[in-house]
């Protein structure tokens, strides 16, 4: 009896071992978290003009994201990942000045599905190359005004042709689809917790520009457009083997 018994504790003891092996042979696991971020857009066109605007000129060493990120190990393709992310961030300039107040804001954000590789040769972290495949938007917001507004004269400012008015706002935007090539590390905690620091270059396909009531803006200058290298970091909540 008791030599039945050591056996079936040798089994099982590498039945266990097996299993180990099986599953921890390549990376598995997932979830979801938040993904704050620095992107660097290129706005020099748009400071070009905000000189003249009078609103001071946006930044030009980034500005903050903050979003959301998922993804989970697909198991049947060892180190394959496949996911979801989305993203945004904006920033602006005013100034005023002699009663009259301008300002600029400048938006973009983003989203689309992910697929990453995560590389078999690192253990104990997840370092990942791969692509993010989706769609963004940037949204530029001028507005010149006093202040101070009223009902009638608002009216009046729409209703009569040349208007001698001070405020005056416009909305331009362009719509794009996006290709960016990524580059992440997760490094897990107690495997329910996984932080990341990661990087990429968002590649934007589409010069299209419109502007109020959904109207075409031509003229606008190529450079002027979502491409951008940003920087990610990350906390990650479920379950991770690396």
């Amino acid at each position: 009896m008791k030599h039945k018994l050591y056996i079936l504790v040798i089994l099982f003891s590498f039945t266990l071992f097996a299993q180990d092996k099986k599953y921890f042979d390549a990376p598995f696991g997932g979830g979801g978290g938040y993904t704050p971020g620095w992107i660097f857009v290129n706005l020099d066109e748009l400071n070009y003009q905000l000189v003249g605007f009078g609103s001071g000129q946006l930044t030009k060493s980034g500005f903050y994201t903050s979003g959301g990120a998922g993804f989970m190990y697909i198991g049947f393709v060892p180190g394959l990942r496949l996911g979801g992310m989305g993203f945004g961030g904006s920033t602006s300039e005013s100034t005023a000045k002699d009663g009259i107040n301008r300002e600029a804001v400048y938006q973009i954000a983003g989203g689309g599905f992910t697929i990453e590789y995560t590389l078999p040769f690192i253990k104990n972290m997840a370092v990942s190359v791969g692509a993010v495949l989706g769609g963004g938007n940037i949204q530029i917001e001028l507005y010149r005004n006093s202040g101070n507004f009223n009902w009638q004269d608002l009216w009046s400012e729409i209703t009569i042709v040349n208007s001698n008015t001070a405020n005056v706002s416009r909305k331009l935007s362009n719509s794009f689809f996006l290709v960016s090539p990524t580059l992440n590390i997760d490094i897990p905690f107690y495997r329910f917790l996984s932080f990341r620091i990661g990087t990429g270059y968002q590649l934007a396909l589409g010069k299209s520009w419109k502007i109020e009531n959904d109207q075409a803006l031509s003229g606008v200058p190529s450079k002027l457009n979502g491409n951008s290298f940003f920087i990610q970091t990350g906390i990650f909540v479920g379950f991770f083997s690396y």
